[in-house]
């Protein structure tokens, strides 16, 4: 099986097709194996629900015509097709309204990209920085946090950005969808999300 492939996206919907969160392609397999959910697909422009079984059998037929943005993982005797969307049959809750305050949904709500020069950089290069330092009493919210650049962060320093003399893209606020989810959705292979997700 392909590890890369186990780690993509899976958008789950709740038993009434209301998104509630994404999680990995092998979390998705196991409640699809354990008949905690259910595969949608997209075709022809209807959405159409499957089994495990039936989607095992509905990838052997697929994986012999192969369209672009599909992806499959091998298993034994056959290929089967990585799911987009899982919907949970026995779970009606409603989607949390409120996004995790994180560095990961810091990252996806900037754009992987430095607030003050506007390089978009691996997250390894980046860092969290205070517009208003705590130093200043500036508070640890989605409104007083940004990504920034390591440069730019030694650069700026315990100052705010108006002593350090450095002007910021736009103004940090807290997202009303989860940045994860918009970051996703702009992939091709996430297309059928839309349908899915709030407006934004």
């Amino acid at each position: 099986m392909s590890q890369s492939l186990l780690e993509t996206n899976v958008l789950v919907l709740n038993r009434f097709y209301m998104a509630i969160r994404v999680i990995n392609v092998r979390r998705a397999l196991t409640l699809l194996y354990r008949e905690c959910a259910e595969v949608i697909a997209n075709e022809n422009g209807q959405f159409v629900s499957y089994d495990f079984d039936t989607w095992c059998e509905l990838s052997k037929l697929a994986s012999l015509e192969k369209q672009p943005g599909e992806d499959y993982i091998r298993a034994v005797g056959f290929e089967l097709q990585v799911p987009r969307i899982a919907r949970l049959t026995r779970f009606d809750r409603m989607p949390m309204q409120t996004v995790r305050f994180n560095r990961k949904n810091l990252f996806a709500r900037d754009d992987h990209q430095c607030q003050y020069c506007g390089k978009v950089q691996a997250t390894h290069k980046l860092s969290l920085d205070h517009v208003v330092p705590r130093s200043h009493g500036g508070p640890t919210t989605w409104e007083n946090i940004v990504c920034c650049c390591l440069r730019c962060n030694s650069r700026k320093g315990g100052r705010t950005p108006k002593q350090a003399r450095m002007d910021l893209l736009r103004v940090p606020e807290k997202p009303r969808v989860n940045p994860m989810l918009v970051q996703s959705a702009e992939d091709p292979r996430y297309e059928c999300w839309k349908t899915f997700l709030p407006t934004i």
